[in-house]
């Protein structure tokens, strides 16, 4: 379930962050230089993103290891799952703000990539790894392919087409995961 939720809140991120920045931020209609301003900062965010993820890759591993790899996840997650929520608070004289959101999502990222590996690989048989690794990532393509069927009827009929709304409820989805991510047991796994 962390994995199913988690993937979806990210699949909303990419798909919404950028135009809801462009049309709803800046108040830009596609082809309008307001709507390529916010989509351009938008993208430097995103690389933010990215400095991020690898600078708190380089903490990760000491931070699972002090207060154990489902509390880093979950801190983790909940700190991106905030971070997208914070997109309700941006207008255009705060954009700044759309770095501090991507540089919590560059943290929680990180986890995803590392986090949910090395805290199932202890708990496999060594030689069964591939087929539960393949099972595992079936639950990162079934909630994206989900989304990507239903999400359009869930953006026109609830959500009134907001992008901003989508980019929250993808990081409602990431804190759900994280809240999830508590129910581990971590038996096989260093603390």
């Amino acid at each position: 379930m962390v994995q199913f939720l988690t993937w979806p809140g990210l699949f909303l991120m990419w798909f919404f962050f950028t135009t809801a920045v462009a049309s709803e931020i800046f108040k830009g209609e596609p082809g309008s230089a307001s709507y390529g301003e916010g989509s351009d900062l938008a993208g430097l965010a995103y690389s933010f993103e990215n400095v991020v993820t690898f600078l708190f890759a380089l903490v990760l591993p000491f931070l699972a290891a002090k207060i154990g790899q489902k509390w880093t996840h979950f801190t983790s997650l909940l700190i991106g799952g905030l971070g997208l929520m914070l997109i309700n608070f941006v207008d255009q004289n705060s954009t700044w703000m759309l770095f501090l959101i991507m540089g919590l999502v560059g943290i929680a990222w990180s986890s995803i990539l590392s986090m949910p590996y090395a805290m199932l690989v202890p708990c496999l048989p060594a030689n069964k790894i591939g087929v539960y690794m393949g099972i595992f990532n079936f639950f990162i393509v079934l909630p994206e392919i989900i989304a990507s069927l239903f999400f359009g009827d869930v953006m026109s009929s609830v959500l009134n087409n907001s992008r901003i709304a989508a980019v929250t409820v993808g990081g409602v989805l990431l804190i759900v995961a994280g809240i999830l991510t508590l129910r581990i047991k971590e038996n096989n796994v260093a603390n």
